[in-house]
């Protein structure tokens, strides 16, 4: 009951938030029977009509976030208590630190691509350094690797943006993470991209399709890009390997559409050109996103659906990866990332069958895009 719950006893009634406002902003939505405050926070106790609570919750947290404020809806020992603290108030980033991004990132794949025409895989590798800055090589290296691989990386951010904005949901342009091709035997260029959201997630829906967005649209064009890659490959002996030679593992899907494109005799095996390897990639990135961990898409996508049971599924998929060729990525899960993933605001409102459905959709595509050892050598 309300009187026995400790976190809110506040004999002085003291608070840094307009009790009155809230008051009318909550009770023209939501029958309460009891409020309850500390220093930065009000608790109301309401009695919640399930048909209205999507509508009336989504309604008060845009009228509430134009006033300062954030609420949270939360259902504990049998009781609905929405949660109300001030907006955190957070410094808007340049625009221009996103395009200086982006414009660095472009540069990096390019030169990673041209790098990759000439037959390297990093750097250290070349010869002539100038021999990467020929027209050819560049040129090259933008068509059949770069563009297709930073139209991927775009597309899957640009799904996660709109979708924020479909949802009311404050967010960034992606920024985009440039990395100039000296890594040690695989280079790509970049480490991605990620958007910010200055707002929290309003709910589970907004939450799962956030979430989904951005693995499927970039999906859906690492299966064209992957597709024409694989039909422009050469099929070569494994003969032709050199002892030593990194060498690329593959997932289901990768699999299946070499097998549908080309017929690979048994000895032989496909030599990826710069944009089967962008593909490759592509489909990788959508699979490292839905692993369904902390504020990975997987884990927005696995909250949604699951709710607190999320955390297990993000300890099953570290406990793979460190059984395959992922233990160094499962550490920086576990370490920085978490299992657990934060609620959205409204977490009692449940999703809808199509969601649910496209939520196997996703867990299907993990399954397909995952490759257990990614890199490796003969």
């Amino acid at each position: 009951m309300p009187d026995n719950w400790n976190p809110f006893r506040n004999e002085n009634n003291v608070t840094n938030l307009d009790i009155e406002l809230l008051k009318r902003e909550v009770g023209q939505r939501f029958p309460f029977y009891e409020v309850k405050s500390n220093l930065n926070t009000v608790a109301f106790f309401c009695r919640i009509d399930k048909e209205t609570l999507e509508g009336n919750f989504d309604s008060l947290r845009k009228s509430l976030s134009e006033k300062g404020y954030v609420p949270m809806l939360r259902y504990e020992k049998g009781e609905h208590i929405i949660y109300i603290i001030q907006k955190p108030k957070r410094k808007e980033k340049s625009i221009w630190i996103n395009i200086s991004l982006l414009i660095a990132t472009i540069i990096t794949t390019i030169l990673t691509g041209s790098i990759l025409n000439m037959g390297h895989s990093e750097i250290q590798s070349v010869a002539n350094i100038l021999d990467i800055f020929s027209i050819d090589n560049l040129f090259s290296g933008t068509v059949f690797f770069a563009l297709p691989l930073m139209s991927i990386l775009f597309v899957h951010e640009m799904g996660h943006y709109f979708t924020s904005k479909k949802h009311g949901i404050k967010t960034s342009l992606p920024f985009f993470i440039p990395i100039p091709p000296i890594l040690p035997g695989f280079n790509i260029g970049t480490f991605g991209a990620l958007i910010s959201s200055s707002d929290p997630m309003p709910n589970k829906k907004a939450l799962f399709d956030v979430g989904i967005s951005g693995p499927l649209a970039g999906f859906i064009i690492a299966i064209p890009v992957a597709a024409i890659g694989i039909a422009t490959s050469e099929i070569v002996p494994i003969s032709d390997f050199s002892s030593g030679e990194v060498i690329l593992g593959s997932s289901f899907l990768f699999i299946i559409l070499s097998n549908m494109i080309h017929t690979i005799p048994e000895g032989f095996a496909l030599n990826m050109n710069s944009t089967a390897f962008a593909g490759w990639v592509g489909l990788l990135i959508t699979s490292i996103n839905l692993l369904p961990a902390g504020q990975l898409d997987g884990g927005h996508i696995f909250r949604a659906v699951l709710g607190e049971k999320q955390k297990y599924a993000g300890w099953i998929a570290v406990f793979i990866m460190i059984f395959t060729g992922w233990t160094f990525f499962a550490i920086i899960i576990v370490l920085m990332m978490g299992m657990m993933h934060p609620p959205p605001l409204n977490d009692d409102t449940d999703i809808d069958m199509k969601r649910k459905a496209l939520f196997f959709i996703a867990l299907a595509i993990l399954i397909l895009c995952f490759i257990p050892f990614p890199i490796y050598t003969i």
